[in-house]
């Protein structure tokens, strides 16, 4: 995709603070971070969000996660991070290719998850039911 900027990253064609890389999978810092050491992680393969991106390198991005996570905290002095995957522009996703937030969390650093709402267990039973008929 000639107009991603996460392609043109992987291609290095556009910079990064690049912390991890093979051949499928490119780790770098976030330019606009929630909190220090908010990095992405993104195959170098142009796929538009997790659906549509193999499961197989899906799995790839998990494993890389897992294995640069804990530098990351190491580095920014925490213990706690929240993996995010945006998926569609209604869900938060302003880059339209594949990755996953790692936002390292601190103790009172004022950044809210969401708030749930009080659910209707009658509504959520059928939903559930639901869901479950359509896999």
């Amino acid at each position: 995709m000639e107009d991603c900027i996460f392609c043109k990253i992987a291609n290095a064609e556009a910079p990064c603070h690049k912390i991890y890389e093979d051949e499928d999978v490119l780790a770098f810092l976030d330019i606009n971070p929630v909190n220090p050491g908010h990095s992405l992680v993104i195959p170098k393969s142009h796929h538009k969000d997790i659906l549509n991106t193999p499961t197989e390198l899906a799995s790839k991005l998990i494993a890389i996660t897992q294995k640069i996570a804990p530098a990351i905290l190491r580095c920014v002095g925490c213990e706690d991070f929240n993996i995010a995957i945006n998926c569609g522009k209604s869900a938060g996703q302003i880059v339209m290719h594949t990755h996953f937030h790692i936002i390292p969390r601190f103790e009172k650093d004022g950044r809210l998850m969401w708030k749930g709402k009080n659910p209707n267990h009658d509504e959520l039973f059928e939903l559930a039911e639901e869901i479950k008929n359509n896999l």
